[in-house]
This record gives C-alpha cells, sequence and structure tokens, in this order.
C-alpha cells in the first residue's frame, strides 16, 4: 500500500458477499486473521481467493502468542510464511499478549505483565519471528482489565518492546480508549509516549459499556464519538499516512452504516493530511 488515505474492513464470512458482489461498502484494504483461512479449501477458499484478487490483504494473527513462556510454534509459521507469500501480504500483525500455556491453549489474550523481565522475553520471540519470516510484524497495544504484577506503566512497556525488538507497532486507538477509562489515565498523554514513527497501521473499533466503571472492547458496536476525538488526535501528532481499519467482528448492522463509519474516518484523514500540507 502506498501513502494514500487507506480505509479497510476486516473479512468475515457472515458478510463476504458484500465485498464480493455487493457495491455498498468499498473498502480500500480487507483484514483477516490468517488462522482462520490458512489450510482452508473448497467453497470457501474459492470465496477468499475472490476477495484477494479485488482487494490489499492484510494478516491480523491470533494464536502467535508472543508473551508465552515457550518457543514460538515454528509449524505454524512455517505455514504462515507460505501464507504470506502466497497472498503478497506486506502486513502482518499480532497481539501484544499470550493465549497459550504449555502449548494449552487458553482461547483469550491475556495481558503480559509490565515487567522488565517480560520486555526482554517478548523482544528475543519478536526478533525470532522476525528473523524467521523475514519481515518486520506489527505488534498491537491490547485492551487489558487487570494489570498482571505491573511494574512499570504501560505505555513504556509498549514503548520499550517496539524500539528494542525494532518491530512496528499496530496501535489500537479504541484499546488505549478502553484502558484509560478502565485504569483511569489520560488517553491523550498515552498516544504521546508511543513511538507514533513506528506506526504501520491502526485499528478503530466500538465497545461496549458495562457500567459507569467498565467498558468492554468487543468489535461489535459502533465507533463512538470520544474514540474518534481521540483518533483525530492521533492523527495530528503523526506526520503521514497510515492504513486505517475499522474492526466489527459479529452483529454487523446495515451496510451503509459500516460505509458511514468508513467514510467518517476517511474523512479525520483527509482533514489532518490537509493540516499536515499547511504546517509543512
Amino acid at each position: 500500500m502506498n501513502n494514500d488515505i487507506n480505509i479497510g474492513l476486516g473479512f468475515r464470512r457472515e458478510i463476504a458477499d458484500e465485498f464480493l458482489t455487493g457495491s455498498t461498502v468499498n473498502p480500500d484494504f480487507i483484514e483477516v486473521a490468517p488462522e482462520n483461512w490458512i489450510d482452508m479449501g473448497g467453497y470457501w477458499y474459492a470465496k477468499f481467493r475472490e476477495a484477494t484478487e479485488k482487494y490489499p490483504l492484510i494478516l491480523h494473527g491470533l494464536s502467535l502468542s508472543i508473551g508465552s513462556p515457550e518457543e514460538p510454534d515454528w509449524a505454524f509459521l512455517k505455514k504462515l510464511k507460505s501464507f504470506l507469500k502466497e497472498f503478497n501480504v506486506e502486513i502482518y500483525s499480532e497481539h501484544l499478549s499470550f493465549a497459550k500455556l504449555d502449548n494449552a491453549h487458553l482461547y483469550d489474550l491475556l495481558p503480559i505483565p509490565f515487567k522488565e523481565d517480560s520486555i526482554k522475553h517478548v523482544v528475543k520471540r519478536i526478533k525470532q519471528v522476525q528473523d524467521f519470516l523475514e519481515m518486520k510484524i506489527a505488534i498491537e497495544n491490547v485492551s487489558y482489565y487487570t494489570s498482571v504484577d505491573a511494574e512499570i506503566a504501560e505505555d513504556v512497556f509498549v514503548k520499550q518492546i517496539v524500539e528494542q525488538a525494532d518491530c512496528n507497532l499496530l496501535l489500537d486507538v479504541n484499546n488505549v480508549y478502553v484502558n484509560s477509562f478502565n485504569h483511569k489515565y489520560d488517553a491523550e498523554k498515552y498516544i504521546d509516549a508511543m513511538p507514533l514513527d513506528k506506526v504501520r497501521y491502526i485499528h478503530m473499533a466500538g465497545h461496549h459499556k458495562i457500567s459507569d466503571e467498565l467498558i468492554i472492547d468487543t468489535h461489535g458496536e459502533a465507533i463512538i464519538h470520544p474514540v474518534y476525538e481521540l483518533f483525530d488526535y492521533t492523527l495530528s501528532k503523526m506526520d503521514r499516512n497510515v492504513p486505517v481499519l475499522l474492526e466489527r467482528d459479529f452483529n454487523f448492522p446495515e451496510m451503509e452504516e459500516l460505509q458511514s463509519e468508513m467514510k467518517n474516518l476517511r474523512n479525520i484523514c483527509i482533514k489532518n493530511q490537509k493540516q499536515n500540507v499547511i504546517l509543512s
């Protein structure tokens, strides 16, 4: 993808035909979890192949479990490397979390303790994966609901990993908002602390408010105004365009609503692009 404004949408089976034959949703790229499509055959492989011929593809993984104590899953990474080449994928991202222990999959993305030892471990794992794949990966800041034996601040933890591993950052703006609400910190100061020159692309999504003290990252609701505002603030601190993905995994609305959200994201990108031109 070039330096133009690119707004994408996750390719999901429930709305697959909208990508292939509809006229309402018009993303600039699509994103999928490779675990859901590697070794796929038959009808859905044909649909996926058709989509990748129409749209550039980004991969966002679920099972690398970069924070686990054991070695990376080399068998999976071998398949992933072939998949990346087969579909000419330029961006592969994963979560800054762990999802398995002693090879038992936990079926959740759990937070890594914010500790110096954790940084060293995760940096080593990222370097191993990047060396094997022969490309930089992007690591996503994740939502979490309890800090596990934290010794340092979340923003320091994320920044040091990205810089020491020499990897890219997938900046999830909604996750920043969710965590800032739940853990009572300043979201804009968090954005300021991020290595924004390392941002490879951005995630935007909705969440569900449980109470006045808790919101949950769900990817099943529309983006709310404060998250758009934080997105606007983030772009104002960046000097270049990066791809932006609208995450929606379930509870799909009418396609016009998804297209409207993508239009909102594009308009904010255009606004900040114009401001950057004026300032330069």
